[in-house]
């Protein structure tokens, strides 16, 4: 099954395509184009421009996020525009709530040994 985990609150991303998008976004730059993309689709011209990059740079960094399955593109005439694509994201943050909960699950079993230290002090 893809993307399919053993258990949600322990273990490693099982999916290669969670660990190439991760890998993917691990590169500063190509965080960056992410982070501007979030707010709709843009040309490579104006990625480049909006972040100062030479045009051949931002086309590098689209090709690993376009690998990695982050983004999307459409031609339109001679122009190429790329957009976030959502599923990376959803199977990030899922993997990434697997964390949340067990430090959830920590911190109750802290409390409640915290609070039976301090009845035992009174």
């Amino acid at each position: 099954m893809k993307g399919a985990r053993k258990d949600e609150t322990d273990g490693p991303i099982n999916s290669a395509e969670d660990l190439r998008a991760l890998q993917a976004l691990a590169e500063p730059n190509r965080m960056r184009i992410a982070e501007l993309l979030r707010s709709g689709p843009r040309t490579v011209g104006e990625i480049a421009q909006k972040l100062g990059l030479r045009q051949p740079q931002a086309s590098k960094h689209l090709r690993v996020l376009l690998q990695s399955g982050i983004v999307a593109v459409t031609a339109d005439a001679n122009r190429r525009i790329y957009s976030l694509r959502r599923e990376p994201f959803r199977s990030l943050d899922e993997w990434l709530a697997s964390f949340t909960q067990t430090m959830e699950q920590r911190y109750d079993k802290l409390d409640v040994y915290l609070k039976r230290v301090s009845e035992n002090d009174q």
